[in-house]
């Protein structure tokens, strides 16, 4: 139901327009480009209930993260083996997703949002590791699951960031199996190798 105004009230429908519409306005423009304004004129909202709902950008662009549908939750696949080559698993699989037609230009978006605001630097690389690479460092049963899940993150972020977001050579022309056996061991020594503190 729609107010007198013709702006829907704010109810659990009109955060979901909401999201989706941030959704798409950070994919396709970045989170430069993005404003609560433009959001909120196409979800048919007022921009006072986008603050309302989320706050500020930051807290919009972290919401929109979360809901949209980043395919990252999926690299938990890895587990799935030995130890010994979660490392090799998990770089293989985070590389597909990023080569991926459906998934590839979302979080090359994504990426490319958090490089023009350090703001939403924070919150990716945050959502990179407390909601996957963490978990993934726990279940494993390692030792300071934290610090590796953050070292690992960062790592695999530097290689998104380069590869598909800047285009940088040679990392850019590596194919993925090769990139793949550069990675990989560094990834493995984060999540189970001795790490160089107590």
């Amino acid at each position: 139901m729609e107010s007198k105004s013709g702006r829907r009230p704010g109810s659990p429908q009109t955060r979901e327009a909401i999201l989706d519409a941030a959704v798409e306005a950070f994919t396709e423009g970045g989170y430069a480009a993005t404003t609560i304004r433009a959001v909120a004129r196409t979800a048919g909202v007022d921009p006072a209930l986008v603050m309302h709902f989320f706050g500020n950008k930051d807290g919009l662009f972290d919401a929109a993260i979360r809901a949209s549908g980043l395919p990252l939750r999926e690299l938990g696949e890895v587990m799935e083996g030995d130890i010994e080559g979660v490392g090799e698993r998990l770089v293989r699989r985070y590389l597909s997703l990023w080569e991926s037609p459906e998934h590839g230009p979302k979080l090359r978006a994504v990426v490319g949002s958090a490089a023009s605001s350090p703001a939403a630097a924070v919150m990716l690389k945050e959502f990179i590791t407390s909601e996957v690479l963490q978990p993934l460092a726990k279940q494993l049963g390692v030792d300071r699951a934290e610090t590796r899940g953050i070292l690992a993150g960062s790592h695999l972020i530097g290689i998104a960031f380069t590869r598909y977001v800047l285009n940088i050579g040679p990392v850019a022309s590596l194919d993925s199996e090769q990139l793949v056996a550069c990675v990989a061991p560094a990834v493995q020594r984060y999540l189970t190798g001795d790490l160089p503190f107590a």
